[in-house]
């Protein structure tokens, strides 16, 4: 009956601190140290992935280009500039705007480039197509209102349009919003 009261008395005792073998530590130090280094590898670019998300859009910018008086209901070729910021590289770019007036009197801008193949329309340019835009480079022809009638698929974008202190500013380019 002592061996059962020696068994009984040894299975009270303090558990034991087990020892960490070398092989063990080795494991734990390098796999820290690893996911240590990739993790400082792949924060920037996790980073990189995800500020376009984060940032906060703008309205827009909105750029002075013409006098309200100037506005006819005939459409108008206007050149005006645009800064451009890409990084740290700063830009200026020379775009193109067709403005006229309605008869109610609003005032709208339609993008120069055609939507077929991206060449740029002019009003009037050809006498098979008068009082019409028209693309020199494969027919395709558009309305006053930018609607198309052959070989484009769709309508002249236009440019959102702001009127401040007798001042036309033009922003970004949207899809046409005139044409039905």
């Amino acid at each position: 009956m002592s061996i059962h009261n020696d068994e009984h008395e040894s299975s009270h005792k303090p558990p034991t601190r087990k020892e960490m073998s070398r092989r063990q530590f080795l494991t734990y130090t390098l796999g820290g140290a690893t996911a240590f280094m990739v993790g400082g590898a792949a924060l920037p670019m996790v980073r990189f992935a995800v500020d376009p998300i984060l940032q906060k859009k703008g309205e827009g910018t909105f750029v002075k280009v013409v006098e309200v008086s100037k506005i006819t209901t005939e459409p108008q070729e206007f050149t005006f500039e645009l800064q451009q910021q890409d990084g740290w590289y700063s830009s200026t770019a020379s775009l193109v705007a067709w403005i006229r007036k309605d008869e109610s009197g609003n005032i709208y801008a339609l993008s120069p480039i055609c939507k077929h193949l991206g060449c740029t329309v002019g009003w009037n340019t050809n006498a098979s197509f008068p009082e019409q835009y028209h693309c020199p480079c494969h027919g395709a022809h558009y309305t006053k209102e930018g609607k198309q009638l052959a070989v484009a698929s769709a309508p002249l974008d236009e440019y959102k349009v702001m009127l401040k202190d007798d001042w036309v500013y033009l922003g970004e380019i949207i899809p046409n919003s005139i044409v039905k």
